[in-house]
This record gives C-alpha cells, structure tokens and sequence, in this order.
C-alpha cells in the first residue's frame, strides 16, 4: 500500500527506497533518560543509613540464590547445551531463552500479500521485515495426493502430504542434496521405488537424506517441538523433536494456535526454543480450485487472521521483543483449469513409451527406460520436439540440467527429464487430463507465480534493521548496507528475493547454535548482512 507521502521522481523514490527508516531519536531519548536515572539529583543525600545497607544486603542475596537457581535450570541436565542458546530473557512473569517460531503455510505464494485480504500480516512484515520471495527449489513436486486414509491421524481423504519442498527447510538443503527428487521415483542402489502413497515409503527415514534443523537443535541441547511438521517421526540417524504431535488433515488454525501457545507457556526447564508448524489448507484450496479462486482467497484471510492471533497472543504475553516469529512457504502456485497437452506419444511413439521403465515426478517428467532400450533415439526424439517448441517444454539430461536447478548430483534422479513450461502438461493420449488440479507447482523455480513468501518478527528483524541502518550511515558500506535489502515509503523493510535453503542457517544462527549447524546448501555469511 502506498504512503500518502510518496516521492514523485525516480531519484526521490531511489533515495526513500535507501533511507534507514530507523528513529535514532528514540533511541538516544532512551539512552538520555536511563542516563538521567542513573545520575544523583543535586543535593541528593549520598550517606547509605543501616535501613539501606540492609536491603541492599537482602537484595543482593536474593539475586545470589536466583542465579543460582536459574543457572541450575538452564544449563542443567544430561544434554551438552550450547553457551549461546542459553542467553535468557526477562518478560516480566518469566525467563526465556532464545525461542525461534517457525510456521509454514503451505502454498502461499509470494504476490497473494499484494491482494489486499492479508493486512495482518503485512503489518507484522512492517514491525519486522519482508522478503520480495523466496524462492524455492527445484523441483517443486512436493505434494502427494493421498485418496484414502492410510494411517490413523495422519491420512485422510484428499491429504496433501510434502516430500520435496519441506526439506529445504529443515534441512538447507537442495533436492539433489536431501534425496527427495519427486513424489514417486526410482533409487537405483536401493533398487526400490518411493512412493507418495505408502506408508512403508513416505515413515521410513531411510528414504530421507539430510539433517533437520531439529535434529541440529536437539544435539546442541535445544528442545524443539514439531506440530504436524510433514516427514518421518525420526530421522535414520534416530534424532527426533522432544514434542511431536504427527499430521492430521482439517485441523482448524485455532487449534494450531493453542498448542503453539501450550508449549510457549510451559516452564522454561520443558518449554521447547524452536516450534515448527505447518498449514496445508491454502495449498489444498489451490490445488482443488485455482490460486484465482473465491476459495483461496477465503483460505488466505483465514491464515491471516492465525498470524494476528499468533502476534496478539505473543504480545500479550510481552514476548514481541524476546520471541522470533518467522512465516514461510514452500512454494507459490499456477492455474492449470486449461492447460495445453503435451503429447508424449506422439513425439516418442508407441516404441518409445513403452521402453520407459520408470516414470519420475510431477508436472516435470524424468524417464528410465529399460536396459535393452534405444535411449539414444528416444532422447534425440524429445531433444528434436523441445527444439521445435521451447516455449511449451523442454528435455535434460544429467549433463544439460541447468546449474541453478541444482538437480543433476543424484543417482535418485532421473537420466533424461522433460521439463513444461507454465501453461503446459506432459500426458499422453491414453492419460488426457485425468485427475488434473485446476492448480499446480513444480515448473521452473523463477516463474513468479511460483514464489514463495517470508516475513519474520521479534528481535531479528529489529537487530536487522539497527544493522542495516548502522551500514547505512557510513557511506563505504552504504552500497553493501543495500545490497540484501531496501525500505520503502511505507516503513516496510524489504529483502530482496533469496533461496529458500538460506532458512536452516538463519534458525541455527537465532537460536545460536552455529557450532553444531550440519552441511547444507545455504550461503556461507549469508545472513551477516541482516545479524
């Protein structure tokens, strides 16, 4: 939304955009005033009566034994625990240690904040910050249709289930790199093939490759809660949250809320320091009736009042300025009601499809064709058609795969994969359209309608914004100060757009666990710049 105060000419709007909009003046009121409070009016009696050496004494020792009591809660117990993750904070009723709240909403896409229905959140990225997106990986196939229910609390009609976009997250990794290459594959060393619709496939921690950021947490000695956070219980290595409450579909936001808030009020000795909850209502909206829709924009207004709810809780609580609240997601979403076939056997024929023997992925197609297969004439065949209609597909190999996909490092993946442009599927005549969503991800990570979003409150974003203004003031970091981000008119603080694998090291560096952070794909110092 515009300011009301808005500079005409492209220079003024350039110097807005490169303006701290940071008020020092506050800051040094403050700092005055802690300074006058701190000095002996004149003539003020500096002589300490019996009365005042007494309560000072008792002071004192009662400061001796709370720390000391403190000190045993928080660097108690049998877990080695980071130095960092202990710093605590005071909000009038309690101590806290550094707390990190991670929700994910599933399929929220970047430009669905530009719709005028989520003033909640826009607002909250205003107190903090916001990113322009954030792009996700590549492939974007991460949901499973499930058709029936499978398991007892976490399958039910219709499920969306992750596998690929959410191990970004919690691991910093990319598909190549955390083995979840599609919603169904073929693993050539385990000679098995994964599929979205087994449980033996989608609970086996084998399957999934890459540390959590919990499991990360955990080993430094941080509790952590999962709240229907997709994947595995555990991981191979047989890390798990403290608290997992496992996925169940058409849980209402409110109740979301409530735990999230449960475990926020726990004791500080059980209360977890990184909440990780997941939404997939807006992503099923999409899927079922378009991003266009009467439903997703209903589903929208509903997940921005649960962000409101979330900040008014934490307020009320004072906990604005010691809890880190950070709303992600995993990808944006396209309309496919009318998409254009891409005929497959047409191109390659009867010979050629019937020479695949393992059909990879969604809306993206990777093949494995069988061993005594031509493969050369089958490839040159989709190479030929791509060539003659780039803006409808287009055919990789291993070899040809584009580096920023970062989708070739894997024997998981497969050796040719065709890949459609927005506005296009990959079928064949005997397939048509069946069970086709009127919306869809998994096309190329830089289509915009493919972003996903980011905005984060609490300390960070206001240690970010000192940082940033701080750069700013001196002209020969200036350009550097702007190179990650800009303000705006407004008093929104925006990010420019980064890829999601940064998310694993951000949290690890929040709860200020650094030493114990696992390999990942993220930027090394990537968030020097904000922290």
């Amino acid at each position: 939304m515009a300011s009301k105060n808005v500079p005409n000419s492209p220079s003024d709007i350039e110097a807005e955009e490169r303006r701290g909009l940071l008020n020092t003046g506050d800051e040094e009121s403050d700092h005055d005033e802690w300074q006058h409070k701190g000095k002996l009016r004149d003539g003020e009696d500096t002589t300490w009566s019996q009365r005042k050496i007494a309560t000072t004494a008792l002071v004192v020792i009662g400061l001796l034994i709370t720390g000391t009591f403190a000190r045993t809660v928080l660097f108690g117990g049998p877990r080695m625990r980071s130095a960092h993750a202990n710093v605590v904070s005071f909000n009038g009723t309690d101590l806290f240690k550094k707390t990190v709240v991670l929700v994910s909403i599933d399929g929220l896409r970047a430009d669905y904040l530009d719709r005028g229905l989520t003033p909640h959140l826009l607002a909250i990225s205003k107190k903090g910050l916001r990113a322009k997106s954030m792009r996700p990986i590549f492939p974007l196939t991460a949901d499973i249709l499930i058709k029936e229910p499978l398991v007892p609390n976490v399958r039910s009609l219709n499920m969306l289930r992750q596998t690929n976009a959410l191990p970004k997250y919690r691991t910093g990794l990319y598909a190549e790199s955390h083995g979840m290459v599609a919603n169904n594959f073929w693993d050539p060393v385990r000679k098995d093939e994964f599929h979205y619709n087994k449980v033996s496939c989608v609970w086996d921690p084998n399957w999934w490759f890459g540390e959590p950021m919990w499991e990360t947490a955990e080993k430094a000695g941080v509790t952590t809660a999962n709240l229907m956070w997709p994947g595995p219980p555990k991981t191979r290595t047989g890390g798990s949250s403290t608290y997992f409450i496992p996925w169940k579909d058409k849980v209402p936001l409110d109740v979301k809320l409530n735990q999230i808030l449960t475990w926020i009020d726990l004791p500080v000795d059980k209360r977890p320091q990184l909440i990780m909850a997941y939404e997939p209502s807006l992503d099923q909206a999409g899927h079922a009736t378009g991003p266009n829709s009467k439903r997703v924009n209903e589903t929208l207004v509903k997940v921005d009042t649960f962000a409101k709810d979330l900040h008014d809780s934490l307020a009320a609580r004072n906990l604005t300025d010691i809890v880190d609240v950070i709303f992600v997601s995993d990808h944006g979403m396209t309309d496919t009601s009318h998409p254009e076939p891409v005929w497959m056997d047409d191109i390659m024929g009867e010979e050629g499809i019937s020479a695949i023997a393992h059909e990879d992925g969604w809306p993206s197609m990777g093949l494995r064709f069988h061993n005594n297969a031509n493969v050369s004439k089958h490839l040159d065949e989709l190479l030929r058609a791509s060539e003659k209609n780039p803006e409808k597909f287009h055919v990789y190999t291993h070899e040809t795969m584009p580096e920023r996909y970062h989708f070739a490092n894997n024997e998981r993946i497969a050796p040719v994969y065709v890949v459609p442009e927005i506005g296009y599927i990959l079928t064949t005549h005997a397939e048509g359209n069946t069970g086709m969503s009127k919306g869809n991800h998994g096309y190329d990570n830089e289509e915009r309608s493919m972003q996903a979003m980011f905005v984060a409150h609490g300390p960070f974003s206001v240690q970010a914004k000192v940082q940033h203004q701080r750069r700013s003031r001196d002209t020969e970091l200036a350009a550097r100060a702007n190179d990650g981000w800009h303000s705006t008119s407004d008093d929104a603080y925006i990010m420019k757009t980064f890829q999601n694998v940064e998310i694993y090291n951000l949290i690890i560096k929040l709860l200020g666990i650094d030493a114990y952070a696992s390999h990942n794909n993220g930027t090394v110092g990537f968030w020097d710049q904000y922290l």
